[in-house]
C-alpha cells in the first residue's frame, strides 16, 4: 500500500503559506505516494484546488486529510482539536513550536504519534541542508524585511538627483548577518541604500562585505559558537553589545534585526533608550518579534507600533508568510526532502532514532520523547544514548518560522 501524505489548511489568522505545493505534489506522486490536500489549503498562496487536482492530488475535507494520511504536513502547530484527531502511527511534520510548547509534544507521544519539528533539525549536518526550513523561510523573511522597511520609510532608499535638488540615500543597519540578515542586506543594497551589517561573529565580515556593505566590528570577543553560529552572550557581554549598538542605531535611518533562538526568548539588542534616542522617522523591523519578546524594545508580533518620538517599530515575525507563494515552494521542497529520507529501501516509512539527522529532528516517536533538548525541557531523565545537552546557540539571523 502506498504512503499517503496530506497537507492541511493552516488555522492561524496571519498564516498564508501551505506545506505542500502542486510541484512537490507531482514529485511525491511520481515517487509512488498518494497526496491529499485539504480543500482551500493553498488559496492564500495562490494555489487553487484545481491546480492540486491537475498535479494528481485528491482535494478532500479536513477529516479525510487527517484520518487517511500516514504523514500530515503543516506549517505551524495545529489546534488541540486537530492534534486530538491524529491516530497512533501517524507522522506530524512542521514548525511545531516544540521547545516553546513541549507539553504538546508529550501529548502527541501519549497518542503514539510521531512528531518531526523543523526547529529541532541539526542544521550543521550537510545532508540536512535540503530539509532546513529555518534557512529557507529566513531567506524569504530577510528579503521581505527590506521591502517592508522601504515602504514604511518616509524617504527614498537610493540617492536621487533631480532638478529640485539631491536627496541623500537612506542608511540601513542590519543586526545579525545570518541567512535573513544577508538577504536583507542584499535586497536593501539593490534598492540603493547605504548598508551596514553587525554581527558578533568575525567570520561574517567577508560575507557582509561581499554584498557591498560595511561590516561593523563588535567589541564582543570571540562571539562565534559551534557550527558557525553566534554563541549565547553573557550578561556582561549583552550589556556591552547594547551600549555599542546604541551609537550605530542613532546614526541610521532603518534598522532590521534578525536574532532568534528557537524555543527561547530572543536577545534584546535595541534597548528602550536606543528607541527613545532614535531620530523621528526611524524604522525598526524586528524579525524576532514574538510573545516572548523581540530584539527591539516595544516590538509586538504582527503589529506596527509608532512611538511618541515618531519612531516606527514593525513586528516582522511572520514576513515569510507575506511572500506566501515563494515561501510555500521552498517549504514544500524541505518537506519533500524529509519524507524522502524517511522512506526505507522497501518503500515504507521508517524513523531511525539513531540517525544523526532524525535523532535531532524527531520530537517523539513510538510513544517516547527522543530529542535530548526536549526531554530536558520536560524534565525527563536522559535516554541511555542521550549526549549531554549543550547550551543553545544564538543564531543572529531570523532562523525561525520565520521563520529561522
Amino acid at each position: 500500500m502506498s504512503i499517503v501524505v496530506s497537507a492541511l489548511k493552516e488555522e492561524q489568522p496571519h498564516e498564508k503559506r501551505v506545506a505542500i505545493d502542486p510541484d512537490v505534489t507531482k514529485r511525491l506522486i511520481k515517487a509512488g505516494m498518494k497526496v491529499l490536500i485539504e480543500k482551500g489549503a493553498g488559496i492564500a498562496s495562490y494555489y487553487n484546488d484545481d491546480s492540486y487536482q491537475k498535479a494528481g492530488a485528491e482535494v478532500v475535507d479536513r477529516q479525510t486529510a487527517l484520518s487517511q494520511a500516514n504523514v500530515v504536513a503543516v506549517i505551524n502547530l495545529p489546534s488541540d482539536e486537530t492534534l486530538n484527531a491524529l491516530k497512533p502511527g501517524q507522522v506530524l511534520l512542521g514548525l511545531l513550536s516544540s521547545l516553546i510548547k513541549p507539553e504538546k509534544m508529550q501529548q502527541l507521544a501519549d497518542k503514539k504519534v510521531s512528531a518531526l519539528s523543523f526547529e529541532l533539525l541539526p542544521r550543521t549536518i550537510s545532508r540536512a541542508q535540503t530539509m532546513d526550513v529555518l534557512s529557507s523561510q529566513s531567506s524569504v523573511a530577510g528579503y521581505k524585511a527590506a521591502l517592508v522597511a522601504s515602504d514604511a520609510y518616509s524617504k527614498y532608499f537610493p540617492m536621487m538627483i533631480t532638478a529640485a535638488g539631491t536627496v541623500k540615500p537612506a542608511k540601513v543597519l542590519v543586526l545579525g548577518t545570518g541567512v535573513a540578515g544577508l538577504q536583507a542586506i542584499g535586497t536593501a543594497k539593490r534598492l540603493g541604500a547605504i548598508i551596514s551589517g553587525y554581527d558578533v561573529r568575525p567570520a561574517s565580515k567577508g560575507e557582509v562585505e561581499s554584498l557591498g556593505a560595511t561590516f561593523l566590528t563588535s567589541s564582543v570577543s570571540n562571539g562565534a559558537g559551534s557550527g558557525g553560529y553566534a554563541r549565547a552572550l553573557t550578561p556582561e557581554e549583552t550589556a556591552a553589545q547594547q551600549k555599542e549598538l546604541a551609537g550605530f542605531i542613532a546614526d541610521n535611518d532603518v534598522i532590521i534585526t534578525t536574532a532568534q533562538v528557537p524555543g527561547h526568548k530572543p536577545p534584546l539588542m535595541v534597548t528602550q533608550e536606543s528607541v527613545d534616542n532614535a531620530k523621528p522617522g526611524t524604522v525598526f523591523v524586528d524579525l524576532a518579534a514574538s510573545e516572548l519578546g523581540g530584539n527591539v524594545a516595544g516590538s509586538k508580533p504582527d503589529e506596527t507600533v509608532t512611538t511618541d518620538n515618531q519612531v516606527m517599530i514593525i513586528g516582522g515575525n511572520n514576513l515569510a508568510s507575506e511572500l506566501s507563494n515563494s515561501a510555500s515552494q521552498l517549504y514544500a521542497k524541505n518537506v519533500q526532502s524529509v519524507i524522502n529520507a524517511m522512506v526505507d529501501k522497501d518503500g515504507n516509512l521508517a524513523i531511525d532514532p539513531k540517525d544523526d539527522v532524525f535523532s535531532g529532528l524527531t520530537a517523539t516517536t513510538n510513544g517516547e520523547i527522543i530529542n535530548a533538548r526536549l526531554r530536558e525541557a520536560l524534565k525527563l531523565d536522559p535516554l541511555p544514548t542521550d549526549e549531554p545537552v549543550k547550551d543553545e546557540k544564538t543564531d543572529q539571523s531570523a532562523e525561525s518560522k520565520g521563520a529561522e
